[in-house]
């Protein structure tokens, strides 16, 4: 954790709250006679979700509170909401009336809501009316003003709504509390998105394209590293247009060389990528810079390019698949994940053989895929779609057959060869296994002592189990 009043050039936004930080600490000791105040935090969704979580922790810890796991012995909980998808909203839901019988056991309890969810202006105005248990509402451009809405509901008993999105710069230096026991970090390095997919509601909760200099990029992964992270993820809702609107002669690119030269026992990992700004010279980066990980999460969404011109995506199936080409001539080994949206509106039979037929021919290592989910505010929420659920979960089911068995073969050729694993901890094959990942991201389970945690270790695969891989460490 770092308290940011010993950091340089902190903003005035930021400086602002320490006050309400004090006030806050102040309150907590005098009501609760120097009682140990417990949050819990629970992010949902993306990594830049959990990023943004972690800055929520920063901000209560220096407030006085400590972490708890789950919301039943919390003082304050908050929750840290994900909107880019049905389900992520009904589980907040339920999680939110669950909390009720929390309250009425603990009055004095803070429920907050936050997060990409919240900025929608329609939930938040449902939240007010119909869950009268939340005290705390805030959008994703306000999270600093956390301490000043702490202080004023413990001090006025009222509740706080703040869903504006007028703050949008970047704030540096804000404090943050990382799961010491991971070896992994996250490191955003811009924030909000220009594309306007017109299924996604990203642009309009978290706002249009920021970058984060490059110096103070560099610093904060500087630290990581001088804190022991060995897996480092640079975050960006489009990671790949970093660097646009900057003074600075820089892009991702330049930026991923950059950091492969700082010393140190580390890799570089990133996400997410968008297709049309993924460029020969950021293969070419990849290919060169010995601690970038030689996997690329690129997002087709579709194979169908009539459904990519509806979705509003700016590329081709045949761009796209230059660019696998090029990619696979310079890093053979390269691994290739995605992520695919089924059922889109409109989408037909001959969209969706498109579709499968692009995925076995790249040949992904990994497939996130996904059933269409309407988002009130954008484009598709008001396109015409014929097409039945039924139809939708026939193909999602075709697309999950097709890619478990490219993963199947995947995953055996890898049998006989050796990788190097970062240790993420126990494994699923049995008591005295444990787990990591290779540098494509590929799950391996074999023996070792947990004292190998957090480490590097060289394993040879010895068994596919379709899933994932099991082998031995060697030469360590």
């Amino acid at each position: 954790m770092t308290d940011c009043r010993d950091c340089k050039n902190v903003s005035d936004s930021l400086e602002f709250q320490y006050k309400y930080v004090d006030k806050v600490k102040a309150i907590l000791q005098k009501r609760y006679n120097d009682k140990t105040m417990l949050a819990h935090v629970h992010s949902y969704g993306c990594q830049q979700n959990v990023s943004d979580g972690e800055k929520i922790k920063g901000l209560l810890a220096i407030m006085g509170y400590t972490f708890c796991d789950t919301p039943d012995e919390a003082d304050i909980v908050i929750y840290n909401t994900c909107a880019v998808r049905e389900n992520a909203e009904d589980r907040v839901f339920g999680n939110i009336g669950e909390l009720k019988h929390n309250k009425e056991r603990n009055p004095e309890m803070i429920i907050g809501l936050c997060g990409c969810m919240m900025q929608q202006e329609h939930i938040s105005q449902k939240i007010k009316k119909s869950y009268p248990q939340v005290d705390i509402v805030f959008g994703t451009h306000v999270l600093t003003k956390l301490p000043q809405m702490i202080y004023n509901t413990l001090t006025s008993h009222k509740r706080q709504f703040d869903i504006s999105d007028k703050d949008t710069q970047i704030i540096e230096n804000i404090p943050v509390v990382r799961d010491k026991a991971s070896a992994k970090a996250n490191l955003p390095i811009m924030y909000g998105c220009n594309n306007f997919c017109t299924y996604c509601i990203v642009p309009y909760v978290r706002g249009r394209e920021r970058s984060r200099k490059s110096e103070d990029i560099i610093t904060e992964f500087k630290s990581l590293v001088d804190e022991g992270f060995k897996e480092i993820t640079l975050l960006g809702q489009n990671v790949n247009s970093y660097g646009k609107g900057l003074e600075e002669d820089i892009n991702f690119s330049k930026l991923l060389r950059t950091l492969n030269e700082i010393e140190g026992e580390f890799r570089i990992r990133f996400m997410s990528s968008h297709p049309k700004d993924a460029t020969f010279e950021l293969i070419d980066a990849i290919a060169d810079c010995d601690k970038v990980c030689k996997h690329f999460h690129l997002p087709i969404q579709s194979g169908s390019n009539r459904v990519l011109s509806l979705m509003n995506r700016k590329y081709t199936t045949e761009n796209y698949q230059k660019l696998i080409e090029y990619a696979r001539k310079r890093i053979p080994d390269i691994a290739f994940t995605s992520d695919i949206i089924v059922g889109f509106p409109s989408e037909t039979r001959e969209d969706f053989n498109e579709t499968l037929r692009t995925i076995k021919e790249v040949r992904f290592d990994s497939v996130f895929s996904f059933i269409y989910s309407k988002r009130v505010g954008t484009a598709a929420a008001d396109m015409e779609d014929l097409t039945s659920i039924d139809e939708k979960s026939e193909f999602f089911q075709e697309l999950l057959a097709a890619q478990k068995e490219i993963g199947r073969e995947k995953y055996q050729s890898c049998v006989g060869k050796s990788y190097q694993v970062l240790v993420d901890g126990e494994g699923r094959s049995g008591s005295e296994y444990l787990t990591g990942r290779t540098d494509g991201y590929m799950i391996v389970d074999f023996k070792g002592d947990k004292s190998l945690i957090g480490q590097f270790v060289t394993v040879k695969v010895t068994n596919s189990l379709g899933w994932a891989l099991q082998g031995e460490i060697i030469n360590n």
